[in-house]
């Protein structure tokens, strides 16, 4: 093993502990391979920092996290577990001695919400935090919090190989910034000439190929090939193994789902040339020493969350610059290296910068419940240093309300944690599995809800899409299945450990014998975790009816209904569209609940929401378990199709319309006036005697209060009229009925007796002139009322005119003998001495046949 000491992290050990003393707050930025997360734990210890106390290293992948406990360990030359220990998630190699703890990021906040003061904990070590994981942000702000109340001798160490420290330091300051430009060997970057079509020429293939090509070209050095996820991973080593031109190479998988043996053997130091195939964990954390050539397919498996629909998301993605950089750089490390990106130069410009960070695109309702356990009510004041979509937030809450795990004591107050959420929290489960948990102890049924959070920790072990022998062996040996894909996964379990996980064994069902494997020991530490909560987890025979209850108490969410037995198709909670797997059992169950809700791209781009291991229910269960959330009601709506209004007799679980009825009879008079209204006012129904006289008389009645407000008159509003049409429409169903209705009855009820006796004398429609013409009078909104007449109609009148008895003044608009106004005016004498005169040559000249005095 080469010295420590040489590292390039040692050129800023001084800088290092003189900041840690000076302020308490530290940003190192260092490439990979620099030595930061391996030495900087060191250092704190033989400083003296970790007197009393120990360092813990936040890391964001779990084998990472183990590796580098392993590295540090045998650095130190101590057992690992001893001094270097590391905790992940229901794993953990620790002792009363350890000083030097690499743990998972979840593991600090779930410690934070129980001890609030972190007792015991000198120093915190965020490391890689440039791939900005959830719960490092979560747990870097409450760090901070912790610091700057009842632990200010807590100290603060932000790591990242890049990252724009400017917005971070703002957020820690007063911090320093130290740098590290460590050593690294220029890294030529090749791309392809054209764009890859993985449709056609998997992404294995084009990277055995390129490996082929490459290897022909080089005399040394190991070969990194990065791959999405484990199954690419598999087929690749395949396309590696099969190939002529590597068989001088040994080739190992590289991921998180491998046994720990496996991991090692991928990193150990070989002989012969060797060719590791890793997902993204490869990126940074991990230093693998001797590797010249990358291959990377650009690609990485992305969990997003999205708020809108509540759909979990695990799709393939390109990935960003930041990110192709950072592998690219592992060619570099301890000579000139080559890296070749299987996507073409133009398309690398295209890329965005930087991943998003999780904050921003992952299931917020663990992170939630664990801050609300810590104290934080308020979670959308929380001081996130990137703050989450608001929509996260709300359906993270709603969730956990839905779960009992929070709750409002007041209407507008927020949601404080229950008793049963923390309870839920000691389980290091998403929150729905640690309420099943809960719910299995009330119900008896502790082991078999234990195995079945078990089997969903990893992957899915009972692979899809097997041949149809496969598909019989499976109905032969482990039967037939109608309450549940969790019974038929357990059952596979079964199997594949009497069966030793036997490779030939496992094979004949399609059982992933490796992915099985780790199902026993995750259900041996639920269970203890159950015992040691104090649930009973003891052997007993179990009804089916009771575990399924369990199931629908953590994903009342996620009920779903099928449309019809015909289809697949479902409509789900939450006002969402989805289709059954075909693969589930549950083909024949009318309301199920879905354990997973997926959005699957398939070939081309297309997206389906897909609904996975499933669980039949039955309704007088959603009645039982949730009985606020269950009732019974009569809807009167407005069927277009009918244009009728009709009674709808449903049947809800929240917003799941469970069944409904539809009927013409009792239809409430009230309800049917108030939608047929709508229809008018939309515009969908015409009142047919609704006319432009109508509307004048509304004009007329809003004028009347407007001047003569003695009289008392109540105004038309827009909200009036609408009550107006709703009177005229009581008493009908359909559109046909409300067409040809009488208006003006209604709106004449408007007005008292007294009130309509003197509209029009005060605002007539008409008005007799002195010639003896009745000229019609039109009212606006605004301004005065408008008289309008042909100048022939005028002759022989002289002066003013009013209304109201001399209240209200009279605009009159002269019209030629074509109806258009040529004058507007409010004196006549004036208008005949002045104006006439001026347009009586031009008038008749254009009308010779009319009549000019």
């Amino acid at each position: 093993m080469p010295n420590p000491r040489e590292l390039p992290i040692y050129e800023l050990e001084s800088a290092i502990v003189e900041a840690v003393r000076a302020q308490g707050r530290l940003i190192v930025q260092a490439p990979t391979g620099s030595g930061k997360s391996t030495q900087i734990p060191q250092m704190l210890l033989r400083h003296g920092f970790l007197d009393g106390g120990e360092v813990v290293v936040l890391q964001p992948r779990r084998l990472a996290t183990r590796m580098l406990a392993k590295r540090v360990a045998e650095e130190m030359e101590t057992p690992l577990g001893d001094i270097v220990g590391y905790q992940i998630r229901l794993e953990s190699r620790l002792s009363k001695h350890t000083k030097i703890r690499f743990v998972t990021e979840g593991i600090l906040l779930r410690q934070m919400s129980f001890d609030a003061t972190l007792s015991g904990v000198n120093v915190i070590v965020f490391d890689e935090f440039h791939e900005r994981h959830l719960y490092g942000d979560i747990s870097l702000a409450r760090a901070l919090q912790i610091q700057q109340s009842t632990r200010p001798d807590l100290k603060i160490i932000v790591m990242s190989a890049t990252l724009d420290a400017g917005a971070l330091k703002n957020y820690l300051s007063p911090c320093e910034v130290l740098v590290s430009q460590g050593r690294s060997f220029p890294v030529k970057i090749e791309y392809l000439q054209k764009t890859a079509d993985f449709e056609r020429e998997p992404v294995w293939d084009v990277a055995a190929r390129e490996c082929a090509r490459v290897a022909a070209q080089s005399a040394g050095g190991d070969f990194l090939v990065f791959m999405p996820g484990a199954y690419e991973i598999s087929r690749t080593v395949q396309a590696l193994q099969g190939s002529r031109e590597l068989r001088d190479f040994v080739v190992f998988p590289l991921h998180g789902e491998l046994p720990p043996e496996a991991q090692d053997r991928a990193v150990a130091r070989y002989d012969a040339r060797k060719i590791i195939v890793s997902t993204n964990v490869a990126e940074t954390s991990l230093t693998i020493d001797g590797v010249t050539v990358v291959i990377d397919c650009g690609l990485a498996r992305v969990a997003r969350f999205d708020p809108h629909r509540g759909i979990n998301t695990l799709l393939i993605e390109k990935i960003s610059v930041a990110s192709a950089d950072q592998r690219a750089g592992r060619a570099g490390r301890t000579a000139p290296g080559v890296c070749v990106r299987l996507w073409t130069e133009r398309e690398h410009a295209q890329r965005p910068a930087q991943e998003l960070p999780e904050v921003r695109r992952l299931d917020l309702a663990e992170v939630v419940l664990t801050l609300k356990a810590s104290g934080i009510d308020d979670v959308a004041g929380f001081p996130w240093l990137e703050k989450p979509d608001a929509k996260g937030l709300e359906r993270a809450e709603m969730l956990l309300e839905d779960l009992g795990a929070v709750a409002r004591h007041e209407k507008d107050a927020h949601a404080t944690i229950t008793e049963t959420g923390r309870r839920m929290l000691r389980f290091p489960v998403h929150p729905r599995y640690a309420r099943m948990l809960l719910e299995a102890d009330a119900r008896g049924c502790v082991r078999p809800v234990a195995m079945m959070a078990a089997l969903v920790q990893g992957r899915n072990f009972l692979l899809r899409g097997v041949p149809r022998a496969v598909e019989e062996a499976r109905e032969d040996l482990l039967g037939e299945e109608t309450e549940s894909d969790f019974f038929l996964l357990m059952r596979a379990w079964r199997f594949a450990d009497q069966n030793r996980y036997s490779m030939d064994a496992c094979r004949r069902l399609g059982i992933h014998s490796m992915g099985a494997r780790q199902v026993g020991p995750l259900f041996a530490e639920f269970l203890r975790i159950a015992e040691r909560e104090g649930l009973d987890a003891g052997e007993k025979r179990v009804e089916g009816e009771a575990v399924s209850k369990c199931v629908l108490a953590g994903f009342s969410g996620q009920l779903a209904k099928r449309l019809d037995a015909g289809t697949l198709r479902c409509d789900l909670v939450h006002k969402r569209r989805g289709v059954l797997a075909r693969e589930s059992a549950m083909q024949r169950a009318p309301l199920f609940v879905a354990a997973e809700v997926s959005e699957v791209e398939g070939r081309g781009g297309e997206v389906n929401v897909l609904l996975s291991m499933a669980t039949a229910v039955r309704e007088p269960w959603l009645k039982e378990l949730f009985p606020d959330a269950y009732f019974e009601a009569t809807s009167v709506v407005y069927d277009e199709s009918a244009k009728r209004v009709i009674a709808k007799r449903e049947r809800r679980f929240r917003d799941l319309v469970l069944e409904s009825r539809a009927s013409a009879d009792d239809v409430p008079y009230d309800a049917a006036a108030a939608l047929l209204t709508q229809q008018v006012l939309a515009g969908k129904i015409k009142l047919e005697q609704w006319d432009e006289n109508v509307e004048q008389w509304i004009v007329r009645v809003n004028r009347l209060a407007e001047w003569f407000p003695e009289l008392e008159v109540n105004p038309i509003t827009d909200a009036d009229r609408a009550t107006l049409i709703e009177q005229i429409c009581y008493g009908e169903l359909g559109a046909k009925d409300v067409r040809g209705k009488p208006v003006m009855p209604v709106l004449r009820d408007w007005l008292t007796a007294e009130q309509l006796a003197v509209i029009d004398d005060y605002l007539p429609e008409r008005l007799v002139m002195g010639n003896g013409r009745r000229s019609r009078v039109r009212y606006a909104k605004e301004g005065p009322p408008i008289l309008s007449a042909r100048i022939q109609e005028l002759y022989g009148v002289e002066g003013r005119f009013t209304l109201g008895h001399g209240r209200v003044s009279v605009k009159i608009e002269v019209l030629a003998p074509n109806q258009r106004p040529i004058q507007v005016t409010d004196d006549l004498t004036a208008f005949w001495r002045d104006m006439y005169p001026k347009i009586k040559a031009e008038l008749s000249r254009r009308y010779p046949r009319h009549e000019w005095r």
